[in-house]
C-alpha cells in the first residue's frame, strides 16, 4: 500500500488512538510507530493532536506530549473544557477534529499519502477532500474491539484500512510494561486524560 518514494504524513487523533489501544489491551509505543512509518517512504511530518486539561497542574498527558515534541512529532494541543454532565459527574471535553482537518488540508498538496490514526466517522469528509487532491489515505483503527472503534463510512472512504490489532506486535506493548509515572524518558507514555476526552 506504500510506495518507496512516497511522501507520507501521519495524523494521530490522540484520544481516539488511545481509546482503540485500550480497547485492544495494549499501549502504543510511539518510538516504534515513528520508525514503522519512516520505513515506508519519506515521512514528511507526524502530527499528534490532543486536548489538555489546564486546571491539572501535572496532567498525566503532559510527559507524553513533551516526549513526542522532542522526538520527531509535531504536537498540536488546545485547552480542554470542563463541564458537569447530567448525572453530576465532572467531565472533560476536548475535540481536535477541526485542527486535524485543517492540518491535513494544508499539507495535502505536499504529500502523496496521509495515514490517519482515528476511527471517527466525522473524518469521512476530510478523507474525501484530500483524495480529490490526489492523496491516498490509509486509516488505522480497529474493528476487533467491542464495539468497533472505526465508523463504517470512514473505513469505506479510505483507500486502505490498517487493522490496529494486527500492528500490536510491531507498535505496542501490554499495559504491564507501562513505565512508572516518573519513567517517561521513552515513548511508552500512557495518557489517562485521553479517557475523558
Amino acid at each position: 500500500m506504500f510506495q518507496p518514494k512516497e511522501r507520507i504524513a501521519l495524523f494521530i487523533d490522540g484520544a481516539n488512538l488511545h481509546a482503540a489501544g485500550k480497547a485492544l489491551g495494549f499501549d502504543i509505543d510511539y518510538r516504534r510507530l515513528l520508525k514503522r512509518f519512516e520505513a515506508n517512504g519519506y515521512l514528511l511530518r507526524a502530527y499528534y493532536y490532543t486536548a489538555i486539561a489546564e486546571d491539572q497542574e501535572h496532567s498525566s498527558i503532559r510527559p507524553l506530549v513533551d516526549w513526542l515534541a522532542y522526538n520527531g512529532f509535531s504536537v498540536v494541543t488546545k485547552p480542554a473544557k470542563e463541564f458537569i454532565d447530567a448525572s453530576g459527574r465532572r467531565r472533560i471535553k476536548g475535540n481536535m477534529d477541526i485542527e486535524l482537518a485543517v492540518g491535513a488540508l494544508e499539507i495535502a498538496d505536499r504529500v502523496d499519502h496521509i495515514v490517519l490514526f482515528s476511527g471517527d466517522g466525522d473524518f469521512r469528509s476530510l478523507v474525501e477532500a484530500v483524495q480529490r487532491k490526489g492523496v491516498k489515505v490509509t486509516v488505522v483503527s480497529t474493528v476487533n474491539s467491542k464495539p468497533p472503534m472505526i465508523a463504517d463510512e470512514l473505513r469505506r472512504q479510505a483507500d486502505h484500512f490498517l487493522e490496529l490489532s494486527k500492528l500490536m506486535e510491531e507498535l505496542g506493548r501490554t499495559p504491564s510494561e507501562r513505565p512508572t509515572a516518573k519513567g517517561f524518558d521513552d515513548a511508552n507514555g500512557e495518557n489517562e486524560d485521553e479517557d475523558q476526552v
